[in-house]
């Protein structure tokens, strides 16, 4: 185990100013503190907090995070407390140590809650100071160097921790070292067998492929003398995590694989950097498409260097990485370099043209706490988590505004991230994009190097089908928050309306401040909560009632309503509501008093699987008796008068509904058709023309059942109303290669 002198020493090497006596009180209280804790190795607990500190003077940190690494854990685990940290070591430590600290009184039902709300505690601390992410990837490190000791259970649960978030955390910061012993620690855990059988292959190769590192280092070292460039040249290995996830993403053997070997070459400029690749493109043959600028455009956690391959002697693949010495620093130590320079502030980083490029597009730690920002809002602890992974596992591409904005996104993302990258508001009012000049859907993957222009709506909101669309976890937060904002704003509206209606019937005049007085027997924290859970059918009508008026609830019950024959006969009579742009309908609700008949309409947008009021897939169009039905948990269904679906519920609450469609602003709606025609070349063609010659759209079709002579296809057809369905319907039945059209309602 360390020696106090020996870690204060270590830190007065590289920190000449550091606070001698600071790191002394630090590391006899944390002994002190530990003194009767034992680790599972049966080491004193103490070792660890101190093989902590040793960690982060590799990375040359200063005097108050090594005295952070030391007390990290006495919070948590012994009878300090933070007043007391801070009174001893001052509020900036206390500040870091809290953060490090896990949260003890959790009443949460399962552990991926408990994990996801800790880690939230964490995001916000690191969001203020990133010194306590340095302190906590140290904290996981050598945890993982003592994994062997634990139970096999929390072998594989640690080891999954620490590949989901804590390597992926590490790589966002650039401190590359730290991200592959992690990473090849819980490869072990996670699958021992693959580890052994990729660690025995890469020996074998070393074997067979002695002296190769010599002959290739000394060739490049040639080739660069002779064109005056003063280098310095080390070879590495690739890992057998990434070896092994090579492998398995490629389907591919360990020969097949290009970069087992590499080779770093240091410059003094960044000028220098694009030489050395073009004295190595002169010498030996390139490998096409494995050239990467990073020096141009930066990795967003600051890395910078140019990548390309080569086919070098004995005609192996060999992976060059050309950077100057300081963006080495970057590349192997991160945001942790730029620590020393604290008070120096943040300069902007430089290409290889020296143009300056903007911190906010590549400091990681800005990248950071914008993560924090978009994700806090996370509905619940899972939710957060799930996000956080989103943002955490991909790798880059990047692309440009119209202005030349550089903005890096994940491999896969989309014009819907895009948009929600440069702001939230330019994502929720996004109706479009136009990539490289050219209108393309929002669900294109993006390149890098597009220039990507959104065009929006201020009328618009996002699709909830944007979120499966969506990679990154910033536009998934911001989609679901959108939806779940408007949906409430449609839910609150229609459980107004039916609970002023259920007053009605005994008489009870509607007043929100009823309910306020009744919110305790209700089990609910505000008026707007619970009609909100009546909007959705999560609380009976009933319920509401008995706890506002006991006295009138007796009779209050009816039997659920059944609507009348009132079809197309709700514009302009009492009792009818409209919520506005949900696809033409009108509500009735038997005795609306006349103060509940002038509210304002509700304003619903988007696409069906965002309202409150949602049609079944039996799929009726205007012209068609409909009935809704109120849902628990959905809101209002919408449903063919003929639709077998209702016999599934005749005891719930049935609301007559109407057609009101504006003749300004026509609406299709989807409905279902069964088509039996004849095999004959061009068959489909004549029933797709006819469908798009009375201007409908096939929204999909299927093969129902195909013998020698006849198929029957399902096609689904979006149509004006139900006249428009009958005329198409009836040209249908014209064409000789048809024999029978039926609507179905299935």
């Amino acid at each position: 185990m360390m020696r106090q002198y020996e870690l204060v020493e270590r830190v007065l090497a590289y920190d000449p100013d550091a606070d001698e006596a600071l790191l002394n009180r630090a590391y006899v209280y944390a002994m002190k503190a530990h003194a009767n804790q034992h680790r599972a190795s049966g080491d004193p607990y103490f070792s660890h907090p101190l093989e902590v500190a040793g960690i982060l003077t590799d990375l040359r940190l200063d005097g108050a995070t090594i005295a952070t690494a030391l007390l990290h854990d006495v919070i948590e685990d012994t009878d300090a407390t933070r007043t007391e940290i801070d009174d001893l070591f001052g509020s900036d430590i206390g500040h870091l140590v809290d953060g490090l600290t896990k949260i003890k009184k959790l009443d949460l039902v399962t552990r991926k809650a408990e994990q996801a709300e800790n880690f939230r505690k964490l995001l916000i601390a690191i969001s203020s100071d990133i010194r306590v992410l340095l302190v906590k990837l140290a904290d996981r490190l050598h945890n993982m160097r003592t994994l062997e000791h634990m139970k096999p259970a929390s072998r594989i649960r640690i080891s999954e921790e620490t590949l989901e978030i804590y390597a992926p955390l590490a790589s966002r910061m650039g401190i590359r070292w730290i991200v592959e012993e992690l990473q090849d620690h819980a490869f072990r855990w996670l699958h021992p067998e693959a580890h052994a059988i990729v660690t025995d292959r890469l020996d074998q190769l070393r074997q067979r492929n002695k002296g190769l590192i010599e002959e290739i280092s000394a060739a490049l070292t040639e080739r660069l003398e002779e064109e005056g460039l003063e280098c310095a040249i080390a070879a590495r290995e690739k890992k057998p995590y990434a070896i092994w996830r090579k492998m398995e993403n490629k389907q591919i053997s360990l020969e097949q694989l290009s970069d087992i070997y590499g080779f770093r070459v240091l410059t003094s400029e960044p000028r220098d950097c694009y030489r050395v690749v073009g004295v190595a493109h002169t010498a030996w043959r390139a490998v096409p498409g494995r050239f990467k600028d990073y020096i141009s455009t930066p990795k967003q956690n600051g890395y910078q260097s140019l990548h390309t391959t080569v086919i070098g002697p004995r005609h192996q693949r060999v992976e060059l990485q050309v950077r100057t010495h300081a963006m080495h620093s970057i590349a192997e130590y991160g945001v942790a370099s730029h620590l020393l320079y604290k008070e120096a502030g943040h300069a902007p980083a430089e290409n290889g043209d020296g143009r300056s490029l903007e911190a906010k597009d590549i400091d990681p730690y800005m990248w950071l706490r914008r993560l924090v920002e978009t994700l806090l809002d996370g509905h619940n602890p899972e939710e957060f988590l799930e996000h956080t992974k989103l943002e955490l596992f991909h790798d880059q591409v990047f692309c440009f505004t119209p202005k030349g904005r550089l903005i890096a996104l994940p491999t896969g993302a989309t014009p819907i991230d895009f948009a929600y990258a440069v702001h939230t508001d330019v994502g929720n009012s996004a109706s479009g994009a136009i990539v490289n000049g050219r209108h393309m859907p929002m669900s294109t993957r993006l390149n890098n190097g597009d220039e990507v222009e959104i065009n929006r709506s201020e009328k618009k909101t996002p699709p909830p089908a944007w979120e499966r669309v969506a990679v990154t976890g910033r536009a998934r937060a911001a989609i679901r928050r959108a939806t779940r904002d408007a949906l409430r704003r449609q839910y609150l509206e229609l459980g107004r309306r039916l609970v002023s209606a259920h007053f009605g019937r005994v008489n009870l005049e509607y007043d929100e401040k009823r309910i306020d007085g009744a919110l305790p027997r209700l089990a609910a924290k505000s008026t707007e909560d619970v009609l909100v859970q009546v909007g959705r059918g999560e609380m009976p009508l009933e319920n509401v009632l008995k706890a506002v008026a006991p006295e009138k609830a007796g009779g209050a019950v009816q039997p659920a309503h059944r609507p009348r024959n009132t079809f197309d006969h709700g514009r302009g009579q009492d009792g009818w509501f409209n919520l506005s742009r949900v696809m033409g309908l009108k509500f009735y609700l038997p005795r609306l008093n006349e103060r509940a008949s002038r509210t304002g309409s509700v304003p619903v947008r988007g696409m069906p699987d965002d309202l409150a009021v949602r049609f079944d897939d039996s799929g009726a169009v205007p012209g068609d008796r409909i009935v809704g039905v109120l849902m628990p948990g959905e809101g209002i269904r919408i449903f063919q008068i003929h639709s077998p679906k209702l016999r599934d519920y005749e005891n719930a609450d049935w609301i007559d509904v109407t057609w009101d469609i504006d003749p300004e602003r026509p609406e299709r709606f989807k409905t279902s058709i069964n088509v039996t025609a004849t095999n004959e070349p061009g068959s489909l063609a004549c029933i797709a023309q006819l469908i798009g010659e009375n201007d409908a759209n096939i929204d999909n079709l299927r093969m129902l059942d195909r013998a020698l002579d006849f198929t029957v296809m399902r096609i689904e057809v979006e149509v004006w109303h139900l006249e428009h369905l009958t005329r198409i319907m009836a040209g249908l039945r014209n064409l000789s290669v048809v024999s029978k059209v039926e609507r179905v309602f299935d």
